[in-house]
């Protein structure tokens, strides 16, 4: 059995690798090209930063089934029981606009599922947020080491985080629930990356953030985070926690929520 430090070390070199491709951002290079949905965008450095973040996980630990956003899932031969769920570039429309919230989500689960160690790295922002179970969450900016605690209890003025689905028929259910949501709230963010929204409300910045319909490589290593800061978190059920894939979005309460545990009951359960 291999020790969450162990594999948190594997996943902050993945992800440390994914997030060097996007660092190398260059405008002229994206070849950008539409997904089916209208604004499910994929690029170049989409594919370029999976490829880096596989290569780092199969070279540490070729047993273990990988799960990306652009390849799908992939197992070898005689498999560990690990599985890593990886998103290259979470956040690929601000990354195409230059918008510095994106990153590379790299995460990791054991056979029955739960998350062991989880790392994002937003390269223009300069900040690593990690954990592995039970050590707590963190984060590396500027040359410091800081743990994460989640929100200030009782803070005024509290800021919801959510987004929004490429697809109409979701997002006009989303739309529904929001007003539900900003009940207590002072305002709402919409910063376009899962993943970094669930690291913004593990070290305070967000209040809270609520989600309905999320993949897993959205949220695997963000809720993570979320929850070893002390945060109440809500994950959807996976369709399979082996093989990786759809969640069960098409739920109604397939909400991926996190926030101060007094928070809770402001989310559909």
């Amino acid at each position: 059995m291999t020790s969450p430090t162990d594999l948190l070390e594997v996943a902050k070199a993945a992800a440390g690798a994914g997030a060097a491709v996007l660092a190398g951002r260059n405008a002229e290079a994206l070849q950008a090209s539409n997904k089916g949905d209208a604004g499910d965008w994929v690029t170049a450095f989409d594919v370029a930063a999976e490829h880096a973040v596989r290569d780092v996980i199969t070279a540490a630990r070729p047993g273990d089934a990988i799960t990306g956003e652009e390849h799908g899932t992939t197992r070898p031969a005689e498999p560990t029981g690990y599985r890593w769920s990886i998103d290259p570039l979470d956040g690929t429309t601000n990354f195409i606009r230059n918008i510095v919230y994106y990153a590379t989500s790299v995460a990791v689960a054991d056979a029955d599922g739960a998350w062991l160690a989880g790392v994002v790295n937003a390269p223009a922002l300069g900040r690593v947020y990690y954990a592995a179970r039970g050590q707590g969450a963190w984060l590396e900016e500027a040359g410091r080491v800081t743990r994460l605690e989640g929100p200030v209890p009782g803070r005024k003025g509290q800021i919801l985080a959510t987004g929004f689905s490429y697809d109409p028929g979701v997002r006009a259910e989303q739309a529904v629930f929001l007003a539900g949501l900003m009940d207590g709230f002072a305002d709402v963010r919409r910063l376009g990356s899962a993943a970094l929204d669930l690291c913004l409300v593990a070290d305070g910045t967000h209040d809270a953030y609520g989600e309905r319909g999320l993949n897993e490589h959205d949220f695997s290593a963000g809720a993570l985070i979320a929850e070893e800061a002390g945060c109440w978190v809500r994950r959807p059920r996976l369709a399979s926690p082996l093989e990786g894939g759809p969640t069960d979005a098409d739920r109604l309460d397939a909400w991926t929520c996190a926030g101060g545990l007094e928070l809770s009951g402001k989310f559909p359960l």
